[in-house]
């Protein structure tokens, strides 16, 4: 896959004038992604209480989440920093910071490393060393195997890449225990075979966009057909999964896999209408990807918070 050719900075970066200290404070926020980065401690936090068995002390949980924060903001920001050209040429991407220039590039380069090192060292001196591995690992992974390794070279990128976001469940688990179990990697995979199904609508959505730059996401790949029927497996495995944390593991009372059921009764139900609409050649607005797309987002914070209620209603 070779590079694209990136288009010229915004205006906001012709001249430092153009670049306000509010302005450049929320660039600098925006590298970090932080939208993505809630989902990502919504993942984190309910794990730490079910470690707990109940209320883990509430000092950990804040350098926990703001370890967190930093981890992925960093690795975000490295993300940033090589997508540069493919971002200057996709519209849902074209208003990021390099893109417009409020950020250089050597400045968001060595913003990304300063938090992805102190991070590190955070987690190791306020949490435990085993969290700040693991951590790190998430940080390395993400950016040497899914961005330069994966994204631009197979339409799997997305399968593999998610990795790194499932992480944050063993670094909630492990910021307690000091330890690992079965308990958090049945989550870890839970959020495994739950993002292909999340990121496909969105990439159903968007296709031109990355075709436009030669990134083989599935859709752009495969036909709607396929990828929908890719939804609705990874959706039963996802589903199946998270019961496991129940039975035969036992590691949650009624509570949660009453959530689990429920919610994921539903996710199947969107996925297989996804697919039935698919079939019928339905394409465009009327395809209504999103839907699901949207689900995902509730349904992650559903099942996470039955994950953290469920020890007290035991």
């Amino acid at each position: 896959m070779t590079a694209v050719e990136t288009r010229p900075s915004g205006v906001i970066g012709a001249s430092p004038k153009h670049r306000p200290f509010g302005a450049r404070v929320k660039a600098f926020v925006a590298l970090t992604k932080p939208r993505i980065i809630e989902l990502l401690l919504i993942t984190t936090v309910p794990v730490m209480f079910l470690a707990a068995k109940g209320v883990p002390d509430l000092w950990l949980v804040v350098v926990t989440m703001l370890g967190g924060y930093m981890s992925a903001g960093g690795a975000n920001a490295l993300n940033m920093y090589i997508d540069r050209d493919i971002d200057a040429l996709m519209h849902r991407t074209e208003q990021r910071p390099l893109v417009t220039g409020m950020v250089s590039p050597t400045e968001c380069l060595v913003f990304g490393i300063t938090l992805s090192v102190v991070s590190t060292v955070w987690f190791g001196l306020l949490v435990n060393w085993l969290s700040a591995a693991l951590s790190l690992t998430a940080i390395l992974y993400y950016v040497f195997v899914y961005t330069l390794g994966l994204k631009r070279r197979t339409a799997q990128n997305i399968v593999w890449g998610g990795i790194a976001g499932c992480m944050q469940v063993l670094i909630g688990w492990s910021a307690v225990r000091d330890d690992l179990a079965w308990a958090p990697f049945v989550l870890f995979l839970v959020l495994f075979f739950w993002t292909p199904p999340h990121y496909w609508p969105l990439s159903m959505k968007v296709k031109d966009d990355y075709e436009r730059v030669g990134v083989p996401m599935l859709p752009v790949v495969a036909g709607n057909k396929v990828v929908a029927r890719q939804i609705v497996l990874y959706s039963w495995v996802m589903v199946l999964v998270s019961l496991t944390l129940w039975w035969p593991l036992g590691a949650t009372g009624w509570f949660y896999p009453m959530v689990a059921v429920l919610a994921g009764a539903f996710w199947l139900k969107e996925a297989h209408a996804l697919q039935a609409r698919a079939k019928a050649g339905v394409v465009g607005a009327k395809l209504k990807e999103m839907r699901l797309f949207h689900w995902s987002i509730t349904y992650a914070t559903l099942l996470f918070v039955a994950v953290a209620v469920d020890p007290f209603l035991r």
